[in-house]
């Protein structure tokens, strides 16, 4: 089965590839298909944003499409980031170590760490038809980068989970999986789609 991320991010590519592992999918990617243009992200929460991304490429190539809208809610920010996470501050075309030096020194003063990550996917199949999961992770803003991040992911240096002793990035692969809010929106889709594939065989 092919299945289309519709993300350019490829932190999120990586992560999603490792939580779907085992499964048989060849999983494509907007650069692997050399779709260069991008949707808007005009939604009022991670669910609709998805669901526009997904219908974006379902439409262009008529392909299982998953797609992911995800970012972080700060506290002490209030309703700074959320939907706007990688938009907010210093900006969309900003470098990930411009944008979390931005993010940084913005919570330098602030005595409440406490955030929350989100993330909605959507999938949508050639039929049209849609699903929707979501996954959320509780945890504490660290007052600096604590390990390496994958690329377009740079608050998983400096967020650490509830119940964990490291941030996202320092986490053991299947650690992560299990803990991130990305990765509890995948266990989801994961047995969805393993349900699918198991029809298909019937």
């Amino acid at each position: 089965m092919q299945l289309l991320l519709a993300t350019t991010n490829e932190g999120k590519i990586v992560e999603i590839r490792e939580a779907l592992a085992g499964l048989p999918l060849t999983i494509l990617t907007p650069r692997t298909l050399a779709i260069v243009e991008q949707p808007g992200e005009m939604g009022s929460t991670f669910e609709e944003n998805a669901i526009t991304k997904a219908r974006f490429y379902v439409e262009r190539t008529s392909l299982p499409t998953l797609a992911d809208d995800s970012g972080i809610i700060v506290e002490a920010l209030k309703e700074e980031l959320g939907i706007h996470t990688r938009r907010w501050g210093a900006g969309p075309t900003a470098s990930d170590e411009e944008w979390i030096a931005h993010f940084l020194e913005r919570m330098q003063h602030e005595g409440n760490r406490r955030a929350c990550f989100v993330c909605s996917l959507a999938y949508i199949d050639p039929g049209g038809e849609l699903r929707t999961f979501e996954g959320r992770c509780a945890g504490v803003i660290t007052d600096s980068l604590e390990a390496p991040y994958l690329p377009g992911l740079p608050i998983s240096a400096c967020f650490r989970p509830e119940g964990c002793s490291c941030v996202f990035s320092a986490l053991p692969v299947e650690q992560k999986n299990y803990t991130s809010h990305r990765g509890r929106a995948l266990q989801k889709f994961r047995t969805f789609l393993e349900e699918e594939l198991r029809r298909e065989r019937m």
